[in-house]
C-alpha cells in the first residue's frame, strides 16, 4: 500500500522484516498488519524507515479502507481500563448503611419474636428505600458519564491525500498527523516536519520546561528516559509554540501516556462547594435527629410502650426523618442542569461552575468570534501608493469582486493590489476547502480575497524555507519563501500583523512597482489610512516582502470587517440591566473596538477604554480603581487578561472571562468562571476553562447563567420541600410521644414518607423549567448560604402547618382513646396530603403556583400522581393494606383531608403575596458599600 517507490525497495523491506522479527514486534496472516513501535525505537530510527515498517506514506496518508483493516486489529485510539463494578454490587453495597443494618436488626429480631407481619413488611420496606437510594445514585454516576464524553478530543489529520479534521480516537499507527499551535497531542508521533516546534510534556514527564522538538533520528546512546526523545511528540502533551507533522506510532494503551492514564483514573473527583455543605448540613441534622429520636424511645420506653415497637419506629423514624438523600439530590440536578445546558451549546466542565454562574458579576469578554460572528471577510484595501480597492461578497468562498475606480481587478492586472493580495495568501496557514474555513478566520478572509481575484493557486508556487508563526505577544507572521521556478534565487520573506509592528521592519513602499524609501510624510500618510479604517470598525492589517526581516518594502493595509452576531447586543442590554458589568477584552486597535463596543451598547458616552500599555504601567491596586469605570480594554495580550482579572476579583466582583489562545489559559484558570471558545479555542484553552462555548457565542454565556440561577433556585426549592418534610416527621412523632399519644404513624407508614420525601416527587423539584425572569434579578452574594433566614422561616412555617394540621386528624379521630386501622389510616394519609400540596408551593420561591401553571413541570406531575395512586393503592389494595395497618376510606374522608392538607399551600401562597407587596414598598436598608 505504500506508495514510495524507491531503487531497492525489496531489499529494503526484506531488511525492514528482519528488524521487525528481531525486535519481537508481532506478526499477522501474511505480514499484512502493521506492528506498533515503541518510541523508544521509533526515535533511533530514520523517518523513511519508521514509514517503511508502518507501511504507510508520509504525504498522501493511509486510505480509508486500510484504516478500517487496522482499527479493527488495533482497536480504536482510547483508554478502556475501567472495569466497572457489576451493578448488583452497587445494590449491595446500598444494604450497608447503618440505619439500614439496624432496621434489618429489627426484621430479625421480629422473626425471633414470632412476629412475622411485622419481620416482612418492614423487609418490604428496606427493599423499596434501598431501590430507590439505588435508582437515585445510578441516575447520579450516568449523569456525571456523560459529562466526561462531551469534549472529545479532535486532531488534523491526512487521508488520501486530503487534511481532515476528525475525532483523535479514530487514529491508527500509520497515519500522517498536523499539530498547530495550542493542540493536544492525539497519540504517540514521529515527528518528520517540525517548524519552530516547542511541547509541554509535563503532563507525562513533569518537567515544566517547555521541550523542543527535531525531526532527526535519536542516537541509541543519548536515548535514555523520555525527556531526552526531541523527535517524538507524546500523546496527551501540549504544542505550546509552532508546527509539525508527525506518523503515528502508539495508539490508546500502546502509547507513553496509557500507564500514566492508568494512574490519573485512580484520583476521586472532589466534591462541590454546595455538595459539601449539603453533606454538613445532612450531618448536623443527623445529629439532631438522633437526639430526639433518643428522647423519643426513652420517653416512650418510660411510658411502658413496648421497646421493640419504639426501636422499630425510632429506627424508621431516623430513615425518614434525616436526609440523607440531599447531597445525591444535589448532584443529579447538577448534573441535569449541565446535560441541558449542552443544548444550549455551553459545556460545563466542573460541577462547581454551576452555582458559580449565579453569582458571576461582571463578563470580560473577547470581541473576535463571541460578541462578533467571526466570519472575516476583507472589505477594503489601501496600497501602499494610494490605490483604494472595495471588496464585495462575504465568507469564506470566492463570490465577490475587487473594485477600484469602478474597474474590476482580477488576477494581475493592478500590480499594486495584486502584490497585497499575494502576500497575504503566501503568509498563510488556512485552508479554504468546500467553502469550509480550515484555519484562522482572519487568515480565511485573506485566502477568500486571493480566491475573488482568481490568486489563490500562488501559495502553492513558493516554497516555503522557513517561518515565525504568529504569537499574540509579537502580534505578526512572516515566511521565508522562493518561488519554484527560482530556487536558485535568493529568499523572500513575506510578511503580516498589526500595522504598528509591520511598518517598525520597513525601510521602503512600493510605488507602481519601484521601490522607494520610506518617508516619516509616507509613514504618517499610512497612520492616517490605518486610522480612518480602524474608526469604521474595521480590524486592520499590514502586509510587506522583502530580503530580510528589517529591510521590508510596505506593500499596503486591507480593513476586516466582523459584524456582530444578532441577537448579542439585546443580551448585554439584559446582563447589564440584571447587574451584570461587561467588559471587552482584544487585541484590536481602539478604533475598531470601541466602534464593535459603541453598536453592542457596551460603551456609551462617559466610558472609558484602556490599552495594554497602559495596563502594564499599573500594578493590581491601581488598575482595581480604574477598571470598574472601563468598557473596553484594547491591544490586550494574555498576561494583560490575568491582570485585569486579578484587579477585579481584589474588589470582590465575581469574573467570567473568555479566551481561545494557548497564553490565554492562566487567565482562564485564574477567573472564577474561565469560558473557552469551542470553534476556535485551543486544546490547552479547553483544558484550562470551566466551561466550552460550543459555538463561540456570547448569548450562550446569558443561557449559562440564566440556567445557573434556574439550578440554583431549583435546589433550593427542594431543601425546603425535604428538610420541612423531614421536621414535620420528627415533631409528630416528638409532640406524641411527649403527651403520651399512641404513635400516630408505624414503622411502614413512616418509610413510606421517606419514600416520597426522597424520591420521585423531591426529584421533580430539581428539573423545574427556569424562570423566564430569574436573568433579570442581581447576581447573588457568593457567601451567602443555601439556608437564608427567609428559608428557613419558610420551613418553618411549612413544618409547623403540616404538624398542627396531622395532630388535628390524629386528635379528632382518636376521641374514643383507643386507637384503630382507620386512625393511623387518616393520620398517615394527610401527611402525605400535606406532603403533596408542599411539594407543590415549593416548586418557586416568589411565583404563585397559577402563574407557573400546573403543567408546567411535567415530571413533576407524574411524580405526584404516581405518589398519589401509591398512597390509594396502600389505602384500598387488601395486600398492602396488611402491611401498611390500613383500612378503605370514604370519598367524604379524602375530601375533607383535600381541603384541610390544602391549607399548607395557602399559607405559603400567602407568605409570597406579603412579600411581593413589601417589595413593592422597600424601606432603606444599608448597602454592602455602606457597611
Amino acid at each position: 500500500m505504500s506508495r514510495h517507490s524507491e531503487p531497492g525497495s525489496s531489499r529494503k523491506m526484506l531488511n525492514i522484516r528482519k528488524l521487525v522479527h528481531a525486535e519481537g514486534l508481532p506478526r499477522c496472516e501474511d505480514e499484512k498488519m502493521v506492528p506498533v513501535l515503541t518510541s523508544k525505537r521509533a526515535s533511533e530510527l530514520p523517518v523513511n524507515e519508521v514509514a517503511c515498517i508502518l507501511q504507510a506514506d508520509l504525504q498522501y496518508g493511509l486510505s480509508h479502507s486500510e484504516v478500517s483493516h487496522r482499527r479493527a486489529y488495533h482497536g480504536c485510539n482510547e483508554f478502556d481500563i475501567c472495569e466497572e463494578e457489576p451493578l448488583w454490587k452497587k445494590y449491595i453495597s446500598q444494604f450497608k448503611n447503618p440505619l439500614i443494618l439496624l432496621l434489618l436488626a429489627s426484621a430479625v429480631i421480629s422473626v425471633l419474636m414470632h412476629q412475622i407481619d411485622d419481620a416482612v413488611s418492614i423487609t418490604v420496606a428496606i427493599i423499596i428505600v434501598v431501590t430507590v437510594a439505588f435508582v437515585q445514585e445510578y441516575r447520579s454516576e450516568k449523569s456525571l458519564e456523560e459529562l466526561g464524553k462531551l469534549v472529545p478530543p479532535e486532531c488534523h489529520c491526512v487521508r488520501e491525500g486530503n487534511l481532515e479534521h476528525m475525532l483523535a480516537q479514530q487514529l491508527v499507527p500509520g497515519d500522517t498527523v498536523c499539530l498547530f499551535v495550542g493542540e493536544r497531542v492525539p497519540a504517540d508521533l514521529r515527528l518528520f516536519e517540525a517548524v519552530d516546534l516547542s511541547i509541554d510534556e509535563s503532563s507525562l514527564t513533569g518537567e515544566t520546561t517547555p521541550s523542543t522538538k527535531c525531526t532527526a533520528p535519536q542516537p541509541a546512546a543519548t536515548n535514555g528516559d523520555l525527556t531526552t526523545r526531541s523527535n517524538i511528540a507524546f500523546m496527551g502533551t501540549l504544542v505550546r509554540c509552532g508546527k509539525a507533522k508527525g506518523i503515528v506510532i502508539g495508539t490508546g494503551e500502546n502509547s507513553e501516556f496509557g500507564e500514566v492514564f492508568k494512574m490519573m483514573q485512580a484520583e476521586e473527583a472532589p466534591k462541590t462547594p454546595l455538595q459539601k455543605s449539603m453533606d454538613l448540613l445532612g450531618k448536623q441534622l443527623s445529629l439532631y435527629s438522633f437526639g430526639i429520636i433518643g428522647v423519643i424511645m426513652l420517653v416512650g420506653w418510660m411510658q411502658g410502650k413496648h421497646i421493640l415497637d419504639m426501636f422499630t419506629i425510632g429506627v424508621s423514624l431516623a430513615v425518614a426523618a434525616i436526609p440523607e438523600g440531599l447531597p445525591i439530590v444535589v448532584t443529579v440536578t447538577l448534573a441535569l442542569g449541565v446535560m441541558r445546558m449542552v443544548q444550549k451549546n455551553a459545556i460545563v466542565k466542573k460541577l462547581p461552575i454551576v452555582e458559580t454562574l449565579s453569582c458571576c458579576n461582571v463578563i470580560c469578554s473577547d470581541k473576535t468570534g463571541t460578541l462578533t460572528k467571526n466570519e472575516m471577510t476583507v472589505t477594503h484595501i489601501f496600497t501602499s501608493d494610494g490605490l483604494h480597492a472595495e471588496v464585495t461578497g462575504v465568507g469564506y468562498n470566492s463570490s465577490g469582486e475587487v473594485i477600484s475606480d469602478g474597474e474590476v481587478i482580477h488576477g494581475f492586472s493592478n500590480s499594486s493590489i495584486c502584490k497585497v493580495v499575494e502576500a497575504g495568501c503566501i503568509c498563510n496557514d488556512a485552508v479554504i476547502r468546500n467553502n469550509t474555513l480550515m484555519g484562522r478566520p482572519t487568515e480565511g478572509a485573506l485566502i477568500a480575497l486571493a480566491m475573488k481575484m482568481g490568486l489563490d493557486g500562488v501559495q502553492q508556487e513558493y516554497v516555503r524555507r522557513a517561518e515565525h508563526p504568529f504569537s499574540s505577544e509579537q502580534k505578526w507572521m512572516a515566511v521565508k519563501c522562493v518561488h519554484q521556478t527560482q530556487q536558485d534565487k535568493p529568499e523572500t520573506y513575506f510578511m503580516k500583523g498589526a500595522y504598528e509592528q509591520v511598518i517598525h521592519c520597513c525601510t521602503t513602499y512600493n510605488s507602481k512597482g519601484l521601490t522607494l524609501p520610506l518617508t516619516q510624510q509616507q509613514r504618517e500618510l499610512y497612520q492616517q489610512e490605518k486610522t480612518y479604517m480602524g474608526s469604521a470598525g474595521l480590524r486592520v492589517l499590514a502586509f510587506a516582502s522583502g530580503p530580510e526581516i528589517g529591510q521590508l518594502t510596505f506593500l499596503g493595509l486591507v480593513g476586516i470587517i466582523d459584524p456582530p452576531r444578532t441577537g448579542v447586543r439585546e443580551a448585554v442590554a439584559t446582563l447589564i440591566g440584571s447587574g451584570v458589568a461587561i467588559k471587552m477584552v482584544t487585541g484590536d486597535s481602539q478604533e475598531t473596538a470601541v466602534s464593535i463596543a459603541s453598536r453592542l451598547g457596551l460603551y456609551s458616552k462617559g466610558s472609558q477604554s484602556v490599552s495594554g500599555e497602559e495596563v502594564d504601567q499599573m500594578d493590581v491596586h491601581q488598575l482595581s480603581h480604574v477598571v470598574p469605570r472601563t468598557a473596553v480594554f484594547y491591544r490586550v495580550s494574555p498576561r494583560h487578561k490575568l491582570k485585569i482579572v486579578k484587579s477585579l476579583q481584589n474588589i470582590g466582583y465575581v469574573v467570567a472571562m473568555t479566551g481561545d489562545g494557548v497564553n490565554d489559559a492562566v487567565a482562564l484558570k485564574a477567573a472564577d468562571i474561565g469560558v473557552a471558545m469551542g470553534q476556535t479555542g485551543t486544546d490547552v484553552c479547553k483544558e484550562a476553562a470551566d466551561m466550552i462555548l460550543v459555538d463561540d457565542d456570547f448569548r450562550t454565556i446569558l443561557s449559562a447563567i440564566e440556567e445557573g440561577k434556574g439550578i440554583y433556585n431549583n435546589i433550593k426549592n427542594f431543601v425546603r420541600f425535604q428538610l420541612s418534610t423531614s421536621i414535620a416527621a420528627l415533631t409528630l412523632i416528638s409532640l406524641a410521644t411527649l403527651m403520651n399519644f399512641p404513635n400516630p404513624l408505624n414503622a411502614m407508614q413512616i418509610l413510606w414518607i421517606n419514600i416520597i420525601m426522597d424520591g420521585p416527587p423531591a426529584q421533580s423539584l430539581g428539573v423545574e423549567p427556569v424562570d423566564n425572569d430569574v436573568i433579570r434579578k442581581p447576581p447573588r452574594n457568593v457567601k451567602d448560604s443555601i439556608l437564608t433566614k427567609n428559608l428557613i422561616v419558610k420551613i418553618l412555617v411549612s413544618s409547623l402547618v403540616i404538624v398542627c394540621g396531622t395532630l388535628f386528624v390524629f386528635w379528632r379521630e382518636l376521641r374514643d382513646n383507643v386507637i384503630t386501622p382507620r386512625d393511623t389510616t387518616m393520620t398517615f394519609t394527610c401527611f402525605v396530603f400535606f406532603d403533596m400540596f408542599n411539594a407543590l408551593s415549593s416548586r418557586s420561591q416568589t411565583r404563585y403556583i397559577f402563574e407557573m401553571g400546573l403543567c408546567s413541570n411535567k415530571m413533576f406531575c407524574y411524580a405526584v400522581l404516581g405518589s398519589l395512586m401509591g398512597q390509594l393503592l396502600v389505602i384500598y389494595f387488601p395486600p398492602l393494606q396488611r402491611v401498611f395497618q390500613t383500612e378503605s376510606l370514604s370519598m367524604f374522608d379524602l375530601l375533607f383531608l383535600i381541603g384541610l392538607t390544602s391549607s399548607v399551600c395557602i399559607v405559603s401562597e400567602t407568605i409570597k403575596m406579603i412579600e411581593r407587596m413589601s417589595d413593592r414598598n422597600p424601606k432603606h436598608e444599608t448597602s454592602f458599600h455602606e457597611v
